[in-house]
């Protein structure tokens, strides 16, 4: 049995038993409650006392495990509170608190499990096998995930998950990506388009080519995710344990000091009844676990309550430019020819030569070609020298492709071009082609300015963000001209890993930082930051394992409402904690002088509990914050 099946086995498990637990003293108190009714007190009093120690039996199981592991709850009072109710011939209290705490078990069960759907559902929905194709007569073969390997050609048919990283081969993908980036309308992806695991296809049925194994595909680390951060103790809720023994150690005192001044043992047992449970320790994980549900269904996965506490806390924003304002992938914007060679056979020559060349804008520039229908060949005797160019012959023909220093090395005298605007903000990149020696044409390239750019950071300092810092290894002249206009304070320029880490530690004497980057160097300055946020969806592996918050989509966009989210959940579960404090301290104090009976007691207890359980499940509703990913 693997984890999950073994995961789902124990919660069915344990529902069941809280079903039974609730079940019992609900029939033994009904049942008391009609013999008493039909003048049989002895009767009704064995009901309740069966019911009150049916529940104590299981609880005393439970503090008993707790205690082994050196874990003192506040389940110790209720044991207190029921077992005080049955020495004290108190069996009608001792039946109502043991309904009390186990409705308060089942109630708290179902708010954790509300609050975590969306997390569930992300781990529910891995698939576990595949459909391979294998031979050249396309034969399928259903085969577990591990053995999936890059280059593997997948059959995805309707309403399968995408199990592994890949591109579409042969067909056309319809994909919904609700489940990963909270968008909600199908998206569409042709030939060759890249495609994330854990999409659901919801077109016909296409063929996958796996670019990566199962796991090492987004989904997989999605799912790792996930589980650590439905696992992990948030500073908040770790605090609330602590608060959580003062407070037994005070309920302790109080109903001790009650029954010596008064004299009066059912005065105790009505104190130990009004603290069962606590409200301190209810509220915090369900408000916490709410906000980290809510924030997975936008897009934005949250590693844990620390981290969604600090999302709430930031002040200062750090963000790089590649891949975060900009859209990360160069684009052509003009070939101006050179001589006597016509643009398309420029073009056509260039990128034919790039085949060979792994560097980003050479990757660019042959997807172009492809894309305008250009029939590319073979390249011969490549060198490339890295940061220069390329040189080779292709179909006979010395061709170049690079910049200046290229140029003059190869003795081609080349007319320099000027600095171009990418007309949207930002620098373009120059590529010289030259061919036989003699220039040919001038390409551009750019990373041009998402559309949304501007509005995303106004929005974020509307948020809270007070101070917004560009950090990028560009050149100064580039990154400024990039980023007029926006709303940004200061921009660090011509910065190695290094440099971005300072940079971070630097802006944290101005309060919490959040540092946003996808590639691999920015992972140390998200590790350095007080909150990490990795674009995961496209991003470099070792920004998402540095970093404390993923975004599924290649955008800034959820981020805001990522941010609205952990405020929100952050001040319902303070609020829950000082109006559940303050309420279940006033009925202590008010039994404790008397004024209520340890029956009083426990029904204004379970109205406490469960007050605030639904107050901390206000963390699931709100406004509406997710927008939809910028394209």
């Amino acid at each position: 049995m693997d984890r999950t099946s073994a995961t789902n086995g124990a919660a069915g498990w344990a529902a069941a038993l809280r079903g039974g637990l609730v079940a019992l003293p609900l029939v033994g108190l009904s049942g008391g409650l009609g013999a008493q009714a039909l003048g049989h007190p002895g009767a009704a009093t064995l009901a309740w006392s069966l019911a009150t120690l049916a529940v104590l039996a299981v609880l005393l199981v439970q503090v008993a495990t707790s205690l082994a592991r050196g874990d003192v709850g506040l389940d110790l009072v209720a044991l207190l509170s029921m077992g005080g109710a049955l020495v004290l011939s108190q069996p009608l209290a001792g039946a109502v608190i043991a309904l009390m705490y186990a409705g308060g078990q089942s109630l708290e069960a179902y708010a954790a499990g509300r609050a975590s759907r969306t997390m569930t559902a992300l781990i529910a929905r891995q698939p576990r096998t595949a459909l391979r194709e294998e031979g050249e007569g396309a034969r399928v073969q259903e085969v577990p995930l591990a053995a999936l390997a890059p280059g593997d050609r997948i059959l995805v048919r309707a309403g399968d998950v995408l199990p592994v990283d890949g591109r579409v081969a042969a067909g056309r993908a319809v994909l919904d990506l609700s489940s990963l980036t909270g968008e909600s309308l199908p998206t569409v992806f042709e030939a060759n388009a890249a495609v994330l695991s854990g999409s659901l296809n919801v077109g016909q049925a296409f063929t996958l080519l796996a670019d990566r194994r199962a796991a090492e595909s987004t989904y997989a680390g999605i799912v790792r995710l996930v589980e650590a951060a439905r696992t992990a103790k948030a500073p908040m809720a770790r605090l609330a344990d602590r608060y959580g023994l003062v407070f037994l150690a005070a309920t302790l005192l109080l109903a001790g000091g009650a029954w010596a001044v008064s004299g009066d043992a059912l005065r105790a047992l009505a104190v130990l009844v009004v603290a069962t449970p606590c409200p301190l320790i209810l509220a915090v994980p369900v408000a916490l676990v709410s906000g980290l549900s809510r924030a997975a269904g936008t897009g934005v996965l949250v590693k844990g309550g620390g981290a969604l506490e600090a999302l709430a806390k930031v002040e200062v924003l750090v963000v790089d430019k590649t891949g975060t304002l900009t859209h990360g992938r160069a684009h052509l914007t003009s070939v101006a020819p050179v001589g006597a060679i016509a643009e398309r056979d420029a073009l056509r020559l260039a990128a034919s030569l790039d085949q060979a060349s792994g560097h980003p804008i050479a990757r660019a520039l042959v997807e172009e070609a492809q894309a305008r229908g250009l029939a590319l060949a073979p390249p011969l005797e490549v060198r490339e020298a890295p940061g220069d160019g390329v040189t080779g012959l292709v179909e006979g023909r010395r061709v170049n492709v690079g910049g200046p220093r290229l140029m003059r090395q190869q003795g081609i005298d080349f007319p320099l071009p000027g600095p171009a605007a990418d007309g949207q903000g930002g620098a373009s990149a120059t590529v010289l082609v030259a061919v036989d020696g003699s220039p040919a044409a001038i390409l551009r390239f750019a990373d041009p300015l998402r559309h949304d750019g501007g509005a995303i950071l106004a929005e974020l300092r509307a948020c809270g963000i007070a101070r917004v810092v560009l950090a990028t290894g560009d050149r100064r002249e580039v990154a400024e001209a990039l980023t007029a206009g926006l709303p940004i304070d200061a921009v660090a320029a011509d910065l190695d890993p290094a440099d971005k880490t300072k940079i971070v530690v630097e802006e944290r004497l101005r309060g919490p930082v959040m540092m946003v980057g996808d590639g691999i160097n920015d992972a140390p300055a998200l590790a350095a930051a007080d909150l990490g946020v990795a674009l995961g969806a496209r991003g470099a592996a070792a920004a998402a394992e540095a970093a404390d918050v993923v975004l599924l989509v290649d955008s800034l966009a959820p981020l805001p409402g990522a941010i609205r989210i952990a405020r929100r959940s952050r001040a319902i579960a303070l609020q829950s904690v000082l109006v559940g404090l303050g309420l279940s301290l006033a009925g202590m104090i008010a039994a404790a002088l008397g004024a209520l009976s340890p029956l009083q007691g426990a029904l204004a207890q379970e109205a406490i509990d469960v007050a605030v359980i639904l107050n901390a499940m206000r963390a699931l509703t709100g406004p509406t914050v997710s927008r939809r990913a910028a394209a």
